[in-house]
């Protein structure tokens, strides 16, 4: 009882006290009103301001005047561009059971109950259906839709539903796994669209929609600004990866992926892909693969049915704190800013502009290039043959050069669908071989196998993983670049294992 009497006293001083604080603070503020009025100090431009009236409806004094038609309204973007933002149902049969059932856990059948290894012997291979989904825009009204590879990848049927509620079957017609884009079609006629922008304009701070089927929740909108520009994040499953992500802080969630990216125009800016979280759901920030690479992809698949990607063909490191910690006493480079150059490839587009190990690029058609992502974005919007001006220092000297850009074979030309992606051929997963294992094997580089898919011609060959590639066709593959120009049909692979053992396979098909 008494502590109910205690807090009821407190409150009352509280209350008390704030009363006289509010008289305090009235009287004050008339007397120093009354001051500054017959002084004349409140004043706009020549006018004085004599007094304040509460019918005043102007901001104050801080603030820019509000004018509406400067500020950004969303709804107009948000009903336009959903219309042309599609769900797409990614349906593949895959095969399960077969062989001996007692030599393999396979958690379908404890998914309806059946005892591990239940009845022995073998079984027929059965197949069913796993059912993906994800989302698409609309870019053509013939209907070519953009989406993400991930969401089609290895699909043996595409289904597509419109906003309206329309449903269509889909065939694909071509994918880009180095920067996560597909393109697929519907049959249709007058169907909407949404008009290209161009991400090289977007503005850090600017408004953004993110629009998809999150948790196949059809035609959802969320918004957001753009939180940075050009972020590379290594998270694109291919060692040729081409990433320059525009982040924002619109929501997107699983489902959202290969969805619209859209500024207050109603304008396709971007194709939103990862989202970056411990919990695999939006926390905080999303990405998405700028408009000036989709456009670029979505061109190639349709007018060559692969993407032309053009190539420089050189290694590099941008100089950094580390950079210079690590090597800026040895190469007598003191500050940051530009991409060092490790390696010029022979007979690539680099090598016959000229450039040299040591020379540092500085700038590509006037954009600085401190960081990889820009370099790497500019490159992936050209096509083999286009030319690009390469600003560099050599020697404290600032030098330009004009760069005709070559294809992944190394020449100047646009390559085909018969123009096989070695890696695809051989059928794994790689990377550079590291410093250590170059010095343990006594080897100049080369490309270790990090993965090998069965039916691939490594699996077919017997390849295994933790294999040193040194040679294809009797040519010298050091690092992935080498990898990369390669198309010929393959004959003879040429390598070692880490244990030492050094071993040629020959080819037979």
């Amino acid at each position: 009882m008494n502590c109910c009497v205690i807090m009821k006293k407190t409150a009352f001083l509280i209350c008390g006290a704030a009363m006289l604080s509010a008289a305090i603070g009235g009287a004050t503020a008339w007397g120093i009103s009354n001051y500054l009025n017959k002084n004349n100090i409140y004043s706009e431009g020549h006018h004085t301001v004599s007094s304040w009236s509460g019918d005043t409806t102007s901001a104050g004094n801080h603030f820019t005047a509000y004018q509406a038609e400067q500020y950004p309204d969303l709804t107009y973007a948000a009903e336009n561009a959903v219309k042309a933002v599609v769900n797409i149902e990614a349906i593949k049969e895959v095969q399960y059971g077969g062989g001996r059932r007692s030599q393999g856990y396979d958690p379908f059948y404890e998914f309806f109950g059946i005892p591990y290894g239940y009845g022995g012997g073998y079984g027929e291979p059965q197949t069913r259906e796993q059912r993906a989904g994800g989302s698409g825009v609309i870019i053509s009204d013939d209907g070519y839709i953009v989406t993400n590879n991930h969401v089609i990848e290895e699909a043996t049927k595409l289904k597509v539903k419109l906003n309206d509620g329309r449903t269509f079957d889909a065939e694909l017609v071509g994918t880009d796994p180095t920067t996560d884009i597909a393109l697929i079609k519907i049959k249709g006629e007058d169907l909407p669209t949404i008009p290209f922008g161009n991400s090289d304009d977007l503005r850090l701070g600017e408004w953004v929609l993110a629009i998809g089927s999150p948790f196949d929740l059809q035609s959802t909108i969320t918004a957001g600004i753009v939180s940075a520009k050009a972020r590379q994040l290594g998270v694109i499953p291919n060692e040729f990866r081409v990433e320059s992500f525009i982040q924002t802080d619109a929501a997107v969630n699983p489902g959202n992926s290969g969805g619209a990216l859209v500024n207050t125009r109603g304008e396709l800016v971007g194709i939103n892909t990862v989202i970056k979280s411990s919990t695999g759901s939006y926390i905080g920030y999303s990405f998405a693969v700028p408009e000036t690479i989709v456009r670029k992809v979505v061109v190639d698949l349709k007018e060559y049915g692969v993407v032309q990607r053009a190539l420089l063909g050189i290694s590099y490191r941008v100089i950094d704190d580390q950079f210079i910690e690590e090597l800026g006493e040895e190469l007598g480079i003191k500050k940051t800013g530009g991409l060092y150059i490790n390696e010029v490839m022979e007979n690539s587009a680099a090598a016959e502009a000229g450039l040299r190990k040591g020379d540092i690029i500085t700038a590509i058609d006037g954009t600085p290039t401190n960081d990889v992502s820009t370099l790497t974005e500019k490159i992936a919007q050209r096509r083999p043959n286009d030319k690009v001006t390469l600003s560099y220092r050599r020697n404290d000297s600032d030098k330009k050069v004009e760069v005709t850009l070559k294809n992944k074979v190394g020449k100047a030309e646009p390559v085909t669908r018969d123009t096989k992606d070695v890696a695809e051929v051989l059928g794994g997963k790689f990377s550079d071989v590291g410093q250590k294992l170059r010095d343990k094997l006594e080897i100049r580089g080369g490309v270790q196998v990090v993965s090998v898919e069965r039916d691939g011609l490594l699996g077919r060959s017997g390849i295994k993983e933790g294999f040193v590639i040194t040679y294809i066709n009797d040519r010298p593959v050091n690092s992935l670049s080498d990898l990369k120009r390669l198309s010929d049909k393959i004959a003879t692979i040429d390598g070692i294992y880490p244990s030492g053992q050094a071993v040629r396979y020959v080819i037979v098909e």
